[in-house]
């Protein structure tokens, strides 16, 4: 097949093949998408900071401050993604990264309170709807995979002071770090000041709170730790 081998190409992956057959309908589908992505993205391309291979991207896709956001080779943009890259440190994204669509990254929530920034690593997938707040600076490994709805917030809001409104009392920013070949189930919600190690396994739904170390399979609200991969 001939997209396959173009495929195989652009991931630089000779082991890539494709596990069923598609019919030249599909293909032809899939094809023209593509197609379409990759000249949305070639007026998007100059733009950015730096992009050093194919940029591809979908309809209605949002994209602000783009000169603070250095993109990898291969990035795929799908539908109504959103990102909002002012920050300190800007959105730097590897090679091979894919965000699915109807995802929001952004890096400053309020202006007063001027955010981190968000790094993903190569070979990443984010699913659909995923939500970044990298106010307090998000950085995420390479081959993470994720389920849709997978939150990820690196800020809180102050409220002890009684005599304040919540609004008033400011912000603490604690980044979040999540480490290579992780899995986060879909839903998964990750707070500010976590650290996820290498190899870790959230199973879907989970909230996680705390930091757990490399090869964890951890679930639940508050996430807790079921198992350690080195024990299966």
């Amino acid at each position: 097949m001939i997209i396959e081998k173009l495929v195989k190409t652009l991931k630089n992956d000779p082991d890539y093949k494709w596990e069923s057959p598609h019919s030249t309908r599909d293909l032809a589908s899939i094809s023209w998408v593509r197609v379409m992505q990759l000249i949305r993205g070639l007026f998007l391309k100059p733009l950015l900071k730096r992009s050093s291979g194919l940029l591809f991207v979908g309809r209605r896709v949002k994209v602000r401050h783009a000169y603070k956001i250095i993109a990898g080779k291969n990035l795929i943009l799908e539908d109504n993604v959103s990102i909002n890259a002012l920050s300190e440190n800007g959105i730097t994204i590897g090679d091979h990264v894919s965000i699915a669509r109807d995802s929001i990254l952004f890096c400053t929530g309020v202006i007063a309170y001027r955010g981190k920034g968000i790094s993903i690593g190569n070979r990443t997938g984010i699913s659909a709807r995923a939500y970044f707040a990298g106010q307090g600076g998000i950085t995420i490994g390479e081959d993470v995979i994720m389920g849709p709805n997978v939150q990820i917030f690196s800020e809180n809001h102050e409220f002890s002071n009684l005599n304040l409104t919540i609004k008033e009392q400011g912000v603490t920013k604690q980044p979040v770090i999540i480490g290579n070949n992780c899995w986060l189930g879909g839903g998964t919600t990750i707070l500010a000041g976590v650290i996820i190690g290498d190899g870790c396994v959230v199973a879907a739904g989970s909230v996680v709170t705390k930091s757990f170390p490399p090869n964890s399979v951890i679930a639940g609200i508050p996430a807790k730790l079921v198992k350690n991969r080195e024990d299966l």
